[in-house]
C-alpha cells in the first residue's frame, strides 16, 4: 500500500460475498474524499467501481472507518466492508481482536478461525426515531403494503418477508421503497423468505447503490426482524446472492460472521484524480 509516487493515491480492492469495496488507508496521511470523487471512483467504466468506498483513518480505537456509497453519499455503517478492513488490520497486527470506531459507534471484530471474521455491529435500533422514521409508529409492522419491519443498524432498513425472495424484481421493487416518505434518510430494502428453522434467504437493494450481491448490515437487520416477528431464533444463517453470513443477536449486539477477500492493491493516477477534481 506504499505509494510509488506522491502524485498517486494507493487503494485496495476487497469484497465480502461479492459486495465490493475500494479501501483507502489514510492512517499515515489524512485524505479528503468529496462526493464527486467517490462517484468518479465508483463508476464501473470510467473508474474502478465499488458498492462502497471505505477510508481507514486514525481513531480512538485501532482505527476509524468512514463509508461512502457509490452515489457519493455517506453511510454510518457497512458490515461487509467492516469485516474486510478488520481482516486486513488483524493480519497486519497479528492480533486476534480489534476495536474500530465508525459514525455508528464502537465496533469490535475478532478472528473467528477458518478464514472467517466476526464483527459486532452493535445493538439494533428499534425505536422509530432511531431508525429513523418520519413519524412515531410501531417498527415491527409498518403501514406499507407487505407490512415490512423497520430496523436501524447505523443505517435504516426495511425488511419484507415474502413467499419467494428470488423472484422479486429488485430493480423495480427496491427504489420504490428506498424513497418512501416514512424514511427521511432513504432506506436499504430487503426481501427475505424462510428456508428452514433459523435459515433465511435474503436479497437486498442498498440505498445509494442499487442491487448488491450481499450486505452485512442488511443481513443483521433481517435477522433481527425475523427474530422479532417470531419467525426464527436470534442465531440465523442468511443466504445471499453472493454467499452466506451467520448472524447472532446477542446481549452485547448483533454479531456477523463470514468470509472476506482482498483482491488486489493499486494506485489511482494523478491524471485520474485531476479529472475528478474538475467535475
Amino acid at each position: 500500500m506504499n505509494s510509488s509516487s506522491d502524485n498517486t493515491l494507493p487503494f485496495m480492492k476487497m469484497h465480502g460475498l461479492g459486495n465490493d469495496f475500494v479501501v483507502v488507508d489514510a492512517r499515515a496521511q489524512p485524505i479528503e474524499i468529496s462526493p464527486d470523487m467517490a462517484k468518479g471512483i465508483a463508476h464501473r467504466r470510467f473508474g474502478i467501481g465499488f458498492d462502497q468506498l471505505t477510508v481507514i483513518s486514525k481513531g480512538t480505537g485501532d482505527a476509524h472507518l468512514t463509508f461512502y456509497n457509490s452515489d457519493g453519499s455517506t453511510s454510518g455503517a457497512c458490515g461487509n466492508a467492516t469485516r474486510c478492513v478488520a481482516r486486513y488490520l488483524l493480519n497486519e497486527s497479528g492480533e486476534r481482536d480489534l476495536h474500530l470506531t465508525t459514525d455508528r459507534g464502537d465496533l469490535y471484530a475478532v478472528d473467528a478461525g477458518d478464514g472467517l471474521t466476526s464483527v459486532n455491529m452493535g445493538p439494533p435500533q428499534l425505536a422509530w426515531h432511531e431508525v429513523p422514521l418520519s413519524e412515531e409508529i410501531d417498527t415491527l409492522e409498518l403501514p406499507i403494503e407487505g407490512a415490512p419491519t423497520a430496523t436501524g443498524m447505523g443505517n435504516p432498513h426495511c425488511t419484507f418477508f415474502v413467499e419467494d425472495a428470488t423472484v422479486i424484481p429488485l430493480e423495480e421493487f427496491g427504489p420504490r421503497y428506498e424513497h418512501h416518505p416514512l424514511y427521511p434518510e432513504r432506506t436499504n430494502v430487503q426481501v427475505a423468505h424462510l428456508v428452514g428453522p433459523d435459515h433465511v434467504r435474503m436479497r437486498v437493494w442498498e440505498r445509494g447503490v442499487g442491487v448488491t450481491l450481499s450486505s452485512g448490515s442488511s443481513s443483521c437487520a433481517t435477522a433481527v426482524a425475523a427474530a422479532r416477528r417470531g419467525l426464527t431464533g436470534r442465531k440465523v444463517q442468511i443466504d445471499l446472492d453472493g454467499g452466506t453470513l451467520w448472524i447472532d443477536w446477542r446481549k452485547d449486539g448483533v454479531w456477523m460472521t463470514g468470509p472476506t477477500m482482498h483482491v488486489c492493491d493499486g494506485h489511482f493516477t494523478l491524471e485520474f484524480l485531476n479529472s475528478l477534481a474538475t467535475k
